[in-house]
């Protein structure tokens, strides 16, 4: 398949629509939509080591969560670091296509697979534009076994916890950054809300607000969809190469 049919095929599963106003994702950057995919990268970010690894190994075409390109470029030089990967990226023929906020929102993608991995069974849309899921685990238990269990599956460096001082069991989720959706959440009964990051302010409310928050990290909470994008690139073409790559540059030390 080509960049543009595989990009016309991803937009009928994760359609623009779903993409917030505020947002730039698509079709980022290609040389040559009419060029054929036999090598595909997935990962979370496009870092200039993905678009060197990309380089080196002979890769037509990375799809990312967030977006290579969010703000307009005043300029193409390699005076920024965009506009490296942007330079490097079309002298190399590599395409890039990020899909953003309607991953998050849409059925499958960053927050249902969040929702799945912490065992939130029955979990519903919330918040401004459904972008959040909420629903209940099968057992009620203690915010420290929650949270060393949640560590585990998302493979997380470590997670910040404010404890309300109430059991777990009603969870809603937003990957990524979802410090304003906890009143929306809480307003729907929740006990506890998790996120990749909350900030300082909300995170010491939480015991007047009364639910539990934990910070889980950006990354930890939105990596998992890159096996989503994984699995819609294979679908389209079994014979496609699909190789998913860690993009995490941030270390707890």
């Amino acid at each position: 398949m080509t960049v543009e049919e595989i990009y016309r095929s991803l937009n009928r599963r994760i359609p623009e629509e779903l993409r917030e106003s505020w947002d730039n994702d698509g079709l980022m950057c290609a040389a040559d939509c009419s060029k054929e995919v036999r090598r595909a990268l997935v990962a979370l970010d496009v870092t200039e080591n993905i678009v060197d690894y990309a380089v080196s190994s002979g890769i037509d075409l990375i799809v990312s969560h967030h977006p290579l390109i969010f703000k307009p470029l005043p300029s193409i030089t390699e005076n920024s670091n965009i506009s490296r990967k942007v330079i490097k990226l079309i002298q190399n023929n590599i395409a890039v296509i990020s899909l953003h906020t309607r991953a998050d929102k849409v059925s499958g993608g960053v927050n249902d697979i969040l929702a799945d991995t912490l065992g939130i069974r029955d979990a519903l849309p919330f918040g401004e534009g459904n972008l959040g899921r909420i629903g209940m685990l099968d057992e009620e238990m203690s915010l420290e076994d929650f949270s060393y269990l949640l560590k585990g599956l998302l493979n997380c460096d470590g997670v910040k916890v404010a404890d309300a001082c109430i059991p777990v069991q009603k969870v809603a989720v937003v990957g990524g950054d979802g410090k304003d959706y906890v009143r929306d959440a809480l307003e729907l009964g929740a006990d506890t809300y998790v996120s990749g990051r909350i900030s300082y302010n909300v995170m010491e409310e939480a015991l007047e607000m009364g639910i539990n928050l934990i910070e889980a990290g950006h990354f930890f909470t939105e990596h998992p969809v890159t096996s989503f994008f994984q699995s819609l690139l294979m679908k389209l073409d079994p014979d496609m190469y699909v190789e998913i790559v860690d993009s995490n540059l941030i270390k707890l030390i």
